[in-house]
């Protein structure tokens, strides 16, 4: 893997470092608000029953005017729904309402005038029918004054208001209820997306640190066999970010979420499915590679010539097709309800894989690394919405405007008891940044032959945890409101370790050097005076 491949593969892991859950209010500061005018936009059920019988329910949006929908629960309670005449309810409908629901076209009139007519008619709620198969915010003119409204008025999209004329064609007795459920405080899917990232930083820290420990052993052995090409030994396949690059991370993560976020559509998000199947398909036959070495470690050291892609050993063969197959078939029936085991398995594969090629090389590096992500994901979370009026990273991160379900640089899990449904989501980046630094440390500790309680592996990775936990607390806190995973991930990792170094007076060795001196460097040195003694 070379250096510019390597650069587009770390660009698209950390794409995307924010959490997020699915949005239930939406405050939008822009709309005007006044009294009569104030209220936040909330998602709205609507239930359908043809007779007793439960038939579909609908989504919609509730107006910044008039009555809050206060029901929570479904329940039998529901009204009859009359479809308007004439349809936009500019004016006095000519069929009697008596507490029935009025479903109503978007047009002709304000919002506002419709709610208005159908509160006079007698309707005890207002369906109004979008133009598009969008959601629409309602909201007042900065000249309304009539606004006395007491009659919930919701937005549906244009697909339900098809259906629902179809409904009442159909049949004469079509009533729907209003409701908006409240999400449960903690949904246990947000439980197994924390062990799952808190896991993947684990594998992939031990994983690292063993590589690393094993090229040091077998350094080692090599000084000891009196070896002359021991000054030019480095260890194959990885890949030590520098302090530069940490910076330019900003800048290059920066421009492409800027790229996407304006161009965003169904081909952006078609190209960037095909790179995670590369990038995942490689990362999961490295995994596995790494993992059956252990028992078929005769196939793994016995290679064969392949034109274009050169040695490749037999174990890699026989792996390759099942990964290839794997990313494939994901890609292909990606909208199936349980493809997000696919997404999670590839995700979670190419994390590893790079944490395992790519290295922290000291602590230096990491701060810089962690502190220019620390601002990007702020920035492109919150303050990006003075600039571009919404937030860059969520509506990336959600595929908004492109008609797919979002991005795959994400790890998902579907809310479980939630009745809007939806996925409780992490972004790679959140994972894979601290996951560098938490490998750092597990490496420093092996190589300093620390007990792993007395090192600070433990540590960070307590600390990941937490800032994790705390990222979660604080979506619910805000309403389900994107949050930026890092801005509580990295002062919990970051600071721990810089806190430990100083107080156990290793910081400049952590700061500059990043590994512990070790006896083969002592043996190297002797070996080369000899040497030129001898000369």
């Amino acid at each position: 893997m070379d250096l510019q491949r390597l650069s587009l593969f770390i660009s698209l892991c950390v794409l995307v470092i924010s959490v997020r859950a699915g949005d239930i209010i939406h405050h939008d500061d822009k709309a005007p608000q006044k009294p009569g005018c104030e209220n936040d936009f909330i998602l709205v059920k609507v239930q359908t029953w043809i007779g007793e019988k439960e038939d579909v329910e609908f989504v919609g949006v509730g107006a910044r005017f008039g009555t809050r929908i206060v029901s929570k629960e479904k329940n039998a309670n529901h009204s009859r729904l009359t479809l308007s005449d004439p349809k936009d309810c500019c004016s006095q409908p000519r069929n009697k309402l008596a507490g029935d629901i009025i479903m109503v076209h978007r047009g002709h009139c304000r919002f506002t005038t419709k709610a208005n007519v159908a509160e006079a008619a007698g309707a005890s709620a207002v369906l109004i029918i979008n133009d598009a198969n969008e959601l629409y915010k309602m909201v007042c003119e900065p000249d309304e004054t009539d606004l006395d409204i007491h009659i919930p008025t919701v937005m549906l999209p244009q697909d339900a208001g098809i259906t629902l004329e179809k409904m009442l064609s159909n049949s004469s007795s079509v009533s729907v209820q209003l409701y908006s459920p409240r999400r449960p405080v903690v949904d246990i899917a947000e439980v197994f997306l924390w062990l799952m990232a808190v896991g993947t930083v684990l594998c992939a820290s031990y994983w690292s640190a063993w590589s690393a420990r094993e090229a040091v052993a077998e350094h080692e052995k090599l000084l000891e066999d009196a070896s002359e090409e021991l000054s030019n030994v480095s260890y194959g396949g990885v890949v030590n970010i520098s302090t530069k690059s940490a910076l330019l991370f900003v800048v290059v993560a920066s421009s492409f979420l800027v790229v996407l976020y304006k161009l965003m559509s169904s081909w952006l998000i078609e190209l960037l499915v095909v790179l995670f199947c590369i990038g995942g398909a490689e990362g999961l036959q490295t995994c596995l590679v790494a993992l059956l070495s252990r028992w078929f470690n005769l196939f793994a050291r016995s290679y064969v010539k392949v034109p274009l892609l050169g040695a490749v050993s037999y174990l890699t063969l026989a792996v390759s097709p099942f990964c290839i197959t794997f990313a494939v078939l994901w890609g292909v029936y990606r909208d199936l309800h349980f493809a997000w085991i696919g997404q999670d398995v590839l995700g979670i594969a190419l994390i590893i894989t790079v944490i395992q090629i790519v290295r922290i090389p000291n602590l230096k590096v990491g701060t810089v690394l962690l502190s220019c992500a620390f601002l990007y994901d702020i920035f492109w979370v919150f303050i990006s919405k003075k600039l571009f009026h919404e937030s860059v990273m969520i509506v990336v991160a959600r595929g908004d405007k492109s008609g797919e379900d979002g991005i795959p640089m994400l790890l998902k899990i579907p809310r479980m008891f939630d009745p809007w449904g939806g996925y409780s989501i992490i972004g790679f980046g959140d994972i894979l940044l601290p996951g560098l630094l938490i490998a750092f440390s597990l490496r420093y500790d092996w190589l300093a032959k620390k007990n792993l309680r007395a090192g600070y592996f433990l540590w960070t990775m307590i600390a990941y945890g937490l800032g994790l936990l705390i990222t979660y607390v604080a979506l619910n806190l805000m309403d389900g409101h994107g949050q930026p995973a890092l801005l509580y991930i990295v002062p919990f990792t970051l600071g721990t370790l810089l806190m430990l170094g100083k107080k156990r007076g290793t910081l400049k060795v952590l700061w500059t050097r990043g590994e512990p001196e070790r006896p083969c460097s002592h043996l190297h040195l002797h070996m080369s005076e000899e040497s030129n003694q001898e000369k």
